[in-house]
């Protein structure tokens, strides 16, 4: 009974806080994380009542399920951007750019990092310096699609973007799993060149492959169905098992092997929506369908946020310099990338922008330093979290901006809605 009464005061919260930023002019996503720390351990869970609030950061990792579903649907929606008729035109930019723009985000962080490694020394040690390059490549996918359905943005930056947060995870994955080890190797005096790039390269081919398997099998059940009750309730399950299957590890010659839920249920959705004739009527109705899941994941990703780490001043200061460096990388490389693929002005100049807001992926790689580097990955973990909580506040408000100054949200005033409603109303009679 508690988690459930939980999750209607997190969806109230997020609900409420959307009306409020509306007369704010702020993207929504930004009321659902406000929302969150509203209710979290820092705010209302204070009191200490069970039930009322999260009284504790342990209390919010109870609904991880809620943020696992969640994710597995955002990439699935994502892959509805991977249609081949919208790759023919955008495809090769996409790769190029995205390309550019992460790895030269992490070429920045990296460079500066291991700069102030050697001013400080070992209060910030080199394999920390490494691993948080690597966690600058990653970008929130869920903040950006929200922000993006929230205003209906339409037009050539919009058309890049999505392609592009969805490589910029693959990249990370592969990236961080061979800075992590390196790290490893620095800190143990000795390189298994085979496990750093081999376990990187595996984990990513597998869940492509895992994906691809599960959207030629979720084509194939579509057929027997023709309710579309029937049919969406049968792509939640085939998102819901991808996200599930893709919680399970195995060990192979001393290597670790995983499958990234986010790489698979994107491929689900890129393969599903390319064989099948109904598939974008679908992802519509799967779209309407995870809306409140969608809030919950927001709501909770607010609530997790952990502001104990503004109480050490070096943490805040590095976490500041990651945020700036990150920031220029990201603009940098998506700006030089897009000029050299011949992108829309409107691409090279707001591109950029639309790109900083990070979160589960980056967490995710930050809770994996943390396992396998005790200490040096406890400081990667806090730093991340500071970033992540300045990034996911003003993120979604700056890619907000940015397509705006793009003309790709042209919202019409509200009186100009009712005007038209009315119309059709009397038209109707």
């Amino acid at each position: 009974m508690e988690q459930l009464f939980v999750m209607s005061i997190a969806l109230l919260a997020g609900l409420f806080m959307s009306r409020v930023m509306k007369r704010l002019k702020l993207p929504a996503v930004t009321a659902y994380l406000v929302g969150g720390i509203l209710i979290g351990p820092y705010c209302l869970g204070r009191l200490g009542i069970p039930g009322l609030g999260f009284v504790s950061h342990e209390n919010v990792v109870q609904y991880k399920i809620v943020s696992d579903v969640a994710l597995g649907f955002i990439a699935f929606s994502i892959g509805n951007e991977f249609r081949l008729s919208q790759l023919k035109k955008t495809g090769r930019q996409a790769v190029v750019v995205g390309f550019a723009e992460a790895l030269t985000a992490t070429f920045f962080v990296t460079v500066v990092m291991i700069i102030m490694h050697a001013v400080l020394g070992e209060k910030f040690q080199l394999p920390v310096a490494i691993l948080l390059g690597a966690i600058a490549t990653a970008t929130a996918p869920a903040a950006t699609l929200m922000v993006v359905r929230q205003y209906k943005a339409k037009g050539n930056l919009t058309d890049i973007l999505l392609p592009i947060v969805a490589l910029d995870d693959a990249i990370a994955l592969a990236v961080f799993a061979v800075a992590n080890g390196v790290a490893q190797a620095i800190n143990q005096g000795q390189f298994n060149l085979a496990s750093i790039l081999m376990e990187p390269i595996l984990e990513i081919v597998l869940s492509l492959a895992l994906g691809a398997a599960l959207g030629a099998a979720l084509t194939f059940c579509e057929k027997f169905f023709f309710s579309n009750s029937k049919r969406l309730s049968i792509c939640l399950t085939f998102v819901l098992l991808a996200t599930a299957i893709s919680m399970k590890e195995f060990h192979i010659g001393g290597m670790n092997i995983g499958f990234s839920s986010l790489l698979v249920c994107m491929m689900l959705g890129t393969v599903f929506c390319n064989l099948c004739n109904f598939s974008e009527e679908m992802m519509d109705r799967t779209d309407q369908w995870t809306a409140p899941i969608f809030i919950l994941f927001f709501v909770f990703s607010g609530a997790e946020l952990q502001f104990s780490v503004f109480s050490d001043l070096a943490i805040v200061g590095v976490g500041i310099v990651y945020i700036l460096m990150r920031s220029l990388g990201k603009y940098v490389g998506a700006s030089v990338g897009s000029r050299v693929m011949k992108c829309d002005p409107n691409i090279v100049k707001y591109l950029g922008i639309t790109l900083l807001p990070q979160a589960g992926v980056a967490l995710g790689m930050s809770l994996a330093a943390t396992e396998t580097m005790g200490e040096q990955g406890l400081l990667v973990r806090n730093i991340t979290l500071f970033a992540v909580l300045i990034y996911e506040l003003v993120g979604p408000m700056l890619t907000k901006i940015a397509l705006t100054k793009a003309g790709e949200i042209t919202a019409k005033p509200e009186v100009v809605k009712r005007v038209n409603t009315g119309r059709e109303r009397h038209e109707r009679v």
